[in-house]
C-alpha cells in the first residue's frame, strides 16, 4: 500500500521522463478536456503534489464494452491513467489477481480509505429475485454495490448500462435491471453515457477529478456538461446539409454517396447528447455518422425502447436551435416515426464534491 503515497510525477521521474515531457503531458492533457492552456499549470501542480486516487471498478450486469473503449484511450493513455495517475485497486477484468484475493480489495479499500476513494460502476444490478440475475464473488452484485459505495467520496457511472439501465432494463426487462442511481442515493453520482463511451472521455473525466478533487461541472442529467453539453447534430459535418435540406433518402443513393444528411434514415444525432461529433472515436479517426450510419442514441436514457432505429424523428424544428442545451431542453425522448419529441423539465440537481479548490488548485 505504501505505494498509493507516491504522486504521478513521482513515478514518471521513477521511469526515467523528463520535466519537459511531463509538463509536455500537462498540456495535452488541458487540451483533451477542452481547457485553456493556463489549466495546465494546475494539473502539473496537482501531478506534483496529490497522491494518487484509489479507485474501484465494479462490473455488473453488461458486455464490458465501457473497457473495452477505456483501455483504448490516446489521450491520454489508459495506461497513464491506470498505473500512474490512480491507484486500481479493483476491476476483475484488468487486475491480476482473482478468487479471494481480489474480492478482499472490496473490504479493504472502504475501511483504509473511507471517503477518499472513488467507486467506478460498468453494469447494472438486476433487482428480481433479490438480485440473484447477477452474482459476483458468490453474492448478489447489488448487495456489494450498495456496501462498497457506502464509504466513496464519489461515483462513476460508466455507460448507458450503469447510467441508464441500456438493454438490461429495456422492456419487458425480466431481471429488473435499473440504473445505478436507482440504488445509490446518497453519493455524488457522474453519468458517463454511451454504449460505450467515448474512451478519451472516460480518461478525461479521470484526469479532471484527479487535478481539482470535484465532479466536473455536470447538466441536469448527471452528465459532465464539457463532454456532454452539445448535440451531436450541432458539431456534424453534415449538418450544413440538413440546414440545406439535402438528405439521404435510401442507403447507398446519390445522396448517401455525397455524404449528404442522414436525418431521414433515422439518425437520432438531433437529440443526442455526446461528444461523438468532435471529440469522434479510435483517435479522432471517425464516428458511426462519418462511417455512413445514423446515430442511434446510445447516450440518452431508454434508447432501445425509443422507436425503430431506422425510423425517422418528428417535429425537428426551431424549438432544436443549433445552440440548444441540454438544460434549455430538458429531457428528450426521441419516439417511434411521427411520434416526435417530447420535452421534459429537468428535475435532478447538479451534483459535487464538497471541496472547492484551492488557489493554488485553480
Amino acid at each position: 500500500m505504501a505505494e498509493r503515497l507516491q504522486t504521478f510525477y513521482d513515478i514518471m521521474r521513477a521511469q526515467g521522463t523528463s520535466r519537459r515531457s511531463f509538463l509536455k503531458f500537462c498540456s495535452l492533457t488541458a487540451a483533451a478536456l477542452g481547457l485553456e492552456p493556463a489549466y495546465a499549470g494546475a494539473i502539473a501542480h496537482a501531478m506534483e503534489t496529490k497522491p494518487r486516487l484509489p479507485v474501484l471498478w465494479m462490473h455488473g450486469l453488461e458486455c464490458t464494452c465501457c473497457s473495452e473503449s477505456f483501455i483504448r484511450s490516446g489521450s491520454p493513455l489508459s495506461s497513464d491513467v491506470i498505473l500512474k495517475m490512480i491507484s486500481l485497486d479493483y476491476d476483475d477484468t484488468l487486475m491480476a489477481a482473482a478468487g479471494a484475493d481480489a474480492e478482499k480489495a472490496l473490504t479493504e479499500i472502504p475501511a483504509k480509505y473511507p471517503g477518499e476513494y472513488v467507486l467506478a460502476v460498468e453494469g447494472n444490478p438486476p433487482l428480481n429475485e433479490d438480485g440473484m440475475f447477477c452474482i459476483t464473488g458468490g453474492r448478489p452484485f447489488v448487495e456489494k454495490l450498495q456496501e462498497v459505495a457506502a464509504n466513496a467520496k464519489a461515483v462513476i457511472a460508466w455507460g448507458a448500462c450503469a447510467s441508464w439501465g441500456c438493454v438490461q432494463a429495456a422492456r419487458p426487462n425480466p431481471t429488473q435491471a435499473v440504473p445505478i442511481d436507482k440504488v445509490i442515493t446518497d453519493k455524488p453520482i457522474i453519468k458517463v453515457p454511451g454504449c460505450p463511451p467515448i474512451a478519451e472521455v472516460m480518461t478525461g473525466v479521470i484526469s479532471y477529478i484527479v487535478t481539482f478533487n470535484q465532479l466536473p461541472e455536470l447538466d441536469s442529467r448527471g452528465r459532465p456538461a464539457m463532454f456532454y453539453g452539445q448535440r451531436i447534430h450541432d458539431k456534424c459535418y453534415r449538418r450544413p446539409h440538413f440546414d440545406a435540406g439535402e438528405f439521404v433518402e435510401s442507403w447507398d443513393d446519390d445522396g448517401a454517396r455525397k455524404g449528404y444528411c442522414l436525418y431521414k434514415m433515422g439518425c437520432k444525432g438531433p437529440t443526442t447528447y455526446n461528444a461523438c461529433s468532435t471529440t469522434r472515436w479510435n483517435g479522432g479517426v471517425s464516428f458511426p455518422i462519418q462511417s455512413g450510419h445514423g446515430c442511434i442514441g446510445c447516450s440518452e436514457e431508454n434508447f432501445w425502447d425509443n422507436g425503430p432505429f431506422y425510423s425517422r424523428l418528428a417535429n425537428i424544428g426551431a424549438a432544436f436551435g443549433i445552440e440548444a442545451t441540454a438544460n434549455e431542453i430538458g429531457e428528450t425522448a426521441a419516439g417511434a416515426a411521427l411520434a416526435g419529441v417530447a420535452a421534459h423539465a429537468a428535475a435532478s440537481a447538479v451534483k459535487h464534491f464538497t471541496h472547492k479548490p484551492t488557489e493554488g488548485e485553480k
